[in-house]
This record gives structure tokens, sequence and C-alpha cells, in this order.
């Protein structure tokens, strides 16, 4: 496969390397050591599937360059909300695992990401907020580059708004009138369907006969010819403040569907290798712009096409605040963005992914048991520092145990990864068998078993978890300990507790405890528990820990 890189599993060939080995993966605090050793490299085990949403089936991702592969998804309209919806966060975190799954398999991408600023609602927005459009389509760009941050989305190669473009879109509907494909109507232009005999059955199987849509918006808009045409230059209003330009029609801004083409071609070639965005852009958005690359050259501009479907929101946790859903920036508030990442990915990409604020508890509350598990291992070898800095450590051997783990860990994330993206997969099976391992591995440290090859088996686990975890997003710079601080705080805030509250139930509990008081000393447990947070004693009963839970129905607060 093009672009492949060398792997930690199955070998088909052995080389040898000099580089720096860094055993600590950014945690567990031991020294790089620079040596020689064979590594056992392969290049993946099956070519990169994708299903293209153009012939409705897998197929092998063959780039048009080999090792570069160009990617152009179709970003947010800025005007949808102050922060981003669930929808189109999901959107932004499936692309962006494919944006990293690739850079993973050696591939250098380059990934376009658009941003619409020029839109109706966007200035009737801008108006009622008593804000200059362009300052206030800024304030939002902002908040949606903080939102991407947030969930871990890497920054694409460029990120091109309309409005920085409407001189290249201007030469780009010339030429399509040039060319016959469209036709002026006093300040307006419109791209004349009827010129593209496949139009709306590319992506959306949809017939021009049969689009009722089509037909009520003709009704609207006279001046179309065909209930279908869409408008490539929209003339501006007498009187209207809204930003303009001028062009051989008049004052006016460009369409809604023209700036994907204009855009593309600026910063990929005319053909690419994959287009992307929500499923519901596949009609009108995606056959307009397939319409306008069709004028140009006998193809739709793109190999593949790849949609994302849309979040449900379930009857019973209808999300509506004043005439919208909620937020992202609102939803972590109360959930960690890795939680949030996690849940967005919990379901294949192309499938309706369906919200409660239950799925995203346990999104959660797994997410906390790979970092708890992480920590753990983490303290656990803390003791071994000085031993791992002994230069003979490059004689001490994994368990068998642990090699098969981790070369099976790999196998199925690149197996399935290359499976069209089938991360869920990772999160339900492949990452809890590995930390299953790892808890079995640190029981039997603690009884100083093998302890060396068990050492090094935890140092090699963690590793792999921590490479697995680096490709789908669900790391920061950020040490397990603090992710886990930060998520414990998420989790009073969803209980509305404050830590010295829990901390000062937990004493009381064991003061009721050590008085045989054991029905008050359970009736705080069930109440914590209903707000979200369970306690754990430790053996010994020595100590309680807290950590969080899901919250269940609310119970009254215990007395006293």
């Amino acid at each position: 496969m093009n672009g492949g890189k060398r792997r930690l599993w199955p070998t088909i060939n052995k080389l040898i390397y000099r580089f720096v080995i860094d055993w600590e993966g950014s945690q567990l605090g031991y020294p790089k050591i620079e040596r020689e050793m064979e590594v056992e490299t392969i290049m993946a085990s099956k070519d990169l599937c994708l299903y293209n949403t153009m012939t409705n089936q897998k197929e092998t991702l063959k780039p048009i360059n080999p090792g570069k592969i160009g990617m152009y998804v179709c970003g947010v309209a800025l005007h949808s909300y102050d922060s981003l919806n669930l929808h189109e966060a999901r959107t932004s975190v499936a692309f962006d695992v494919l944006y990293r799954y690739l850079r993973y398999l050696g591939y250098q991408v380059n990934y376009v990401r658009s941003l619409g600023d020029l839109n109706n609602m966007l200035f009737l927005k801008a108006e009622f907020h008593r804000e200059n459009p362009v300052d206030y389509s800024s304030r939002l760009r902002k908040q949606y580059l903080a939102d991407m941050n947030a969930l871990q989305c890497l920054l694409p190669t460029h990120e091109p708004r309309v409005s920085d473009h409407v001189e290249r879109i201007i030469n780009m509907i010339i030429k399509v009138i040039e060319k016959g494909y469209g036709y002026q109507v006093g300040g307006d232009v419109f791209f004349s369907v009827h010129k593209s005999p496949n139009y709306g059955q590319l992506l959306s199987s949809q017939s021009l006969a049969g689009n009722r849509v089509s037909r009520r918006v003709a009704l609207l808009d006279l001046k179309k010819r065909n209930p279908a045409d869409f408008a490539l230059w929209m003339a501006a209003k007498p009187g209207e403040e809204e930003p303009s330009w001028e062009s051989p029609w008049g004052l006016g801004r460009p369409g809604l569907h023209v700036e994907c083409r204009a855009m593309s071609t600026l910063y990929l070639p005319p053909r690419f290798d994959i287009h992307g965005g929500t499923a519901n852009l596949k009609f009108p958005h995606h056959e307009n712009v397939i319409a306008q690359t069709c004028c140009e050259e006998d193809s739709s501009g793109a190999n593949f096409w790849l949609h994302s479907e849309q979040v449900i929101y379930n009857d019973d946790h209808k999300l509506r605040r004043h005439g919208r859903y909620i937020t992202i920036g609102e939803m972590m508030v109360v959930f960690h963005p890795l939680a949030v990442r996690y849940f967005l990915m919990s379901v294949h990409y192309r499938t309706s992914l369906t919200y409660t604020k239950h799925e995203l508890e346990v999104s959660s509350d797994s997410l906390y048991n790979v970092y708890q598990t992480l920590q753990d291992l983490v303290e656990a070898l803390a003791p071994y520092q000085e031993a791992l800095k002994d230069k003979n450590r490059k004689y001490y051997k994994q368990t068998s145990e642990a090699q098969d783990a981790i070369k099976k860990l790999w196998r199925d994330f690149e197996e399935k990864m290359s499976d069209d993206l089938n991360s869920p997969h990772i999160l339900r099976d492949a990452l809890p068998r590995t930390m299953k391992l790892i808890k079995v591995l640190i029981t039997k440290l603690k009884k100083k078993t093998k302890r060396m090859s068990l050492v090094v088996s935890l140092v090699e686990l963690e590793k792999a978890a921590r490479g697995i975890l680096d490709v789908l997003g669900l790391l920061t710079s950020l040490s397990y300990e603090e992710l886990l601080k930060e998520m414990k705080q998420k989790a009073l805030g969803r209980g509305n507790l404050g830590e010295e509250e829990v901390l000062q139930l937990i004493e009381e509990r064991k003061t009721r405890r050590n008085l045989k008081d054991f029905k008050r000393s359970d009736e705080i447990r069930a109440w914590l528990k209903s707000r979200g947070i369970s306690l754990m004693d430790i053996p010994g009963g020595k100590d309680t820990l807290w950590r969080p839970s899901f919250l269940f129905s609310p119970q009254p607060k215990p007395g006293k």
C-alpha cells in the first residue's frame, strides 16, 4: 500500500533501525535509550477501504498521486449556531478520524475544510446581535475553532472562508456562463440543471421530475427556467446592508452552492481523492457541486464521496432551547470534551447516532475506565523506575501473553480501521480487552511474580494503548491523572455537588460504619450514587475513593 509505515505486529521483513526508544510513552517517566534493535515491519494487512456514496459500495482507496491524499470537507455554515451542534460535531470528528488515520498510514494529506460565512441566516443573526456581519462571522469562527480544539480535531491544511474567495467565484461563474450552463436574469445568475442529464441521480437518487421541493421553490421564484435551477450569483437587494461585491451582473454575492468548486480547485487539483460532508448535503448541495464540475470536465471532481450520518435526538430527551438544539459548548460544560468525542465515535459514522444523556454517560464512563487503568499502570510501575534505567534492561523480556496481546491490538486496529473506519469496534472490544489484561498484570506484579518481565510487559502495553488513543484523538498533552481529575470535576457539576461535600459524606459514612450504623452508611452511598458518584472501599477498610458513575433517579439527601 502506498504510504505504508512500519508496524508493531507480524513480520514479513526484519530491518535494523537505529533510533531513540521512548519507553515511558510520555507518562511513565523513564529515560530514553538509544540502541540498535530489530524492528518487525509489515505493510498494512489490507488496503484502506471506504464507502463511496457515488457507487454505493466500499472501494479500495487508490490515491491519484502515490503517497498523497487530497481531501475536501464541507465544514460548518457559521450561521448555524453560536457553537457547534451534535450533527456538525459528528461530521467534524468523523473526518478528523479519517485525517488522523491517513496520516498514521503514512500519507501526506492536503486537508481542506471550508467555512461558510455568506448566507441570509448569518446576516439576520448579525442584525439581531447588532453586529457587523463580518465581525459577527469572525466571532463565530473563533468559537468554532475553540470547539474543534476542545474536541481534539486537528487543524486542516487549509480552512478557506467563502468571503475571502469571491473574486475567484466570480471568475468561475463567468466560465460556467460561457460554456452555456449558466444564464443571467436581471442581477441574478442561475445554473441550468437540464444541461446535466444525470443531475440529482449521482449521490441522492432524486430525479428532476420527482423533486417536489424544487417545484415549490420555483413557484416563489419565477425567474428560474427550471424548478431545480440554483443560484450562482444573487443580486443585492436595494437598501440592504448585507455584504456585497461588484460583478459583471451588478452588486451581489455568491449563491450557496457555488463556493466548494471554486475553493477546492484553488487548494487541490481539479480532480482529487475525497470530498466529504454530512449526509444532508447529498442533495441539493453536493449534487449542485457535481453539476458545476461536470460542465468543466467529465467527472464528479472527486474519486470518493463520503458522508457521515446525523444524530437523532431521542423523543424523551429533545434538547430544544429557544428553538434550537443544545450546542457542543453547552454539552462540554457538563461532560469532558473527550467523552463527547468518544460518544460521537461510538457508532459507525455511516449509521445514525441516537443521542440520550444515558448514552453520553456510558461513553464518559468507558473512557474514564481507560484512563483509570492506565493511571493504575503508571502508579504500579513507579517503584521500578531505577530498575528500568539499568543498562541490562534490554535483556528483560515481555511475557508471551503481553506480546500476543499487543500484536492482536495493532492487528485489530488496522483491520477494523481499514474497513471503512470501524472505530466502534476498537472502543467496544480491542481497548477494553487490553485494559483487562493490564489489570491482570498489575495484580500479578503486586504479588511480585516474574517482576521485570511484567514491568516490561506493562510498559509496552501502555505504549500500544497510548498509540491507539492518539490516532483516535483521545489524548491531550495532559497526564492520565490530570484527565481523570478533569472528568471528576465534570461529574461533580452534573450532580450539582462540590468535592468538599462528597469528602464530608465519605467521612460521615466511615464514622457510621464504625458505629455499626449500616442503614445510615448505605443511605449515604445510595444518595451519592443517585447523583452520579460511586464509592469504592479499599480492601482493609482504611480508605474510600470516589469516581464518576451514571446518574440515577434522584433521592432525598439522607438526614443526620
